[in-house]
């Protein structure tokens, strides 16, 4: 693999689908979803729910993925098994799901500083007891 090819993965968080009900203020119309978690603690974890007539592909509404920060979100799709195309939940950022072997990958690139798409300023931070 040419070294100029590869990109950097900097971890973002671990996706969760549940079938328990999340608050009605984490709802997403557009995505027909709830995502709940990211923001309520330091440990970068989502819980999702769908609507059952979301139009999300099942795998996402089944299985639990992670979500990796790219640079260039086309490159890193580029060849792979894309199962939910380039698409952008919120201004600001745009998301691509693939699958490597048995794994569901996020890839989210942002087109601007994440802080202000998404503020969460106590992720990876761990508070001392």
């Amino acid at each position: 693999m040419n070294e100029s090819s590869c990109q950097k993965l900097t971890f973002h968080h671990v996706g969760i689908p549940t079938a328990e009900k999340l608050p009605a203020d984490t709802y997403n119309s557009d995505l027909k979803m709830h995502a709940t978690g990211y923001f309520d603690s330091p440990y970068a974890m989502e819980w999702m729910e769908f609507d059952k007539d979301s139009q999300l592909p099942e795998i996402i509404k089944t299985q639990p993925h992670i979500g990796y920060v790219v640079d260039d979100l086309q490159k890193a799709i580029k060849g792979r098994e894309i199962v939910l195309k380039p698409t952008s939940p919120r201004e600001g950022v745009t998301v691509a799901f693939v699958l490597e072997g048995r794994d569901l990958i996020e890839f989210l690139q942002f087109d601007k500083p994440e802080e202000e798409v998404w503020p969460h300023p106590n992720k990876f931070l761990l508070e001392c007891m």
